[in-house]
């Protein structure tokens, strides 16, 4: 699993990515995108007034590019590794996310209310699986609900085999947040294993109690997942918002 971040001229973004098989994708995309998602910002923000684009198709198209330039490598070298994608954009007043797989982004607004940043992408939900079957794939279980008997989540990037049949998919679900409205305190971005073992709600009350921790309460999170005996990889990174514009993270 890997996490990303940077300051992106007036932006600051924010990518997780939790690997299926081998790192390699989850490199790839830690590598490869922010430089993209820089430099197509960076032209939307120079003529922002007359662009017929947005902060939702820039995401959107180059996640879409990213996972075709990984699969026209990944295929050559026989590689059937897949990550997850989940991208938070904070830009302005605004929080864009853009989610691809089953990590999962929650946020604590001034209320202590738990809000959900991602909708998962799992083979058991009726619009995947109605989805997945059109495609002419199955959906089976082995320990969890699987497409093809294989996979834990119905969309991801890379995993090139899966990709070939169409019955994963690489389109992202993308939703925009008002800053101003949710008076955010911080946000979790975390791996399937986090939410496996803790609701949005249980996450949200829990790094609320530690926010004074060196981690902003990432590590005993992780830790308090572990003793719930998830044994599935377990990756968390807190945002801690100062204001609107600026987070803290670990």
């Amino acid at each position: 699993m890997k996490g990303n971040s940077s300051w992106i001229s007036c932006y600051r973004i924010m990518i997780f990515c939790q690997e299926s098989h081998s790192q390699s994708a989850a490199e790839y995309v830690k590598s490869r995108l922010p430089e993209v998602l820089k430099q197509h910002l960076q032209d939307y923000e120079k003529d922002k007034e007359n662009s017929v684009m947005s902060y939702q198709t820039i995401l959107e198209q180059q996640i879409l590019s990213i996972d075709r330039e990984m699969l026209e490598k990944l295929t050559v070298s026989y590689d059937e590794a897949g990550t997850t994608c989940l991208i938070a954009l904070l830009s302005d007043k605004e929080l864009t996310v853009a989610n691809v797989g089953d990590s999962r982004g929650v946020l604590c607004d001034k209320d202590g209310n738990a809000i959900p940043l991602s909708h998962d992408h799992k083979p058991y939900q009726l619009k995947e699986r109605k989805r997945i079957k059109r495609a002419g794939g199955f959906i089976s279980f082995n320990g969890s609900w699987r497409v093809q008997g294989i996979l834990a989540m119905s969309r991801s990037l890379g995993d090139y085999p899966l990709k070939n049949l169409n019955v994963v998919i690489p389109d992202p679900d993308i939703l925009t947040f008002d800053l101003d409205k949710l008076q955010p305190e911080f946000m979790i971005l975390a791996s399937d294993g986090l939410w496996d073992a803790f609701s949005n709600e249980e996450a949200v009350r829990f790094i609320k109690e530690r926010l004074d921790e060196p981690h902003f309460g990432a590590k005993s999170i992780v830790l308090q997942s572990f003793y719930r005996g998830c044994p599935d990889n377990i990756t968390v990174m807190v945002v801690k918002f100062r204001n609107s514009s600026k987070t803290e993270e670990q």
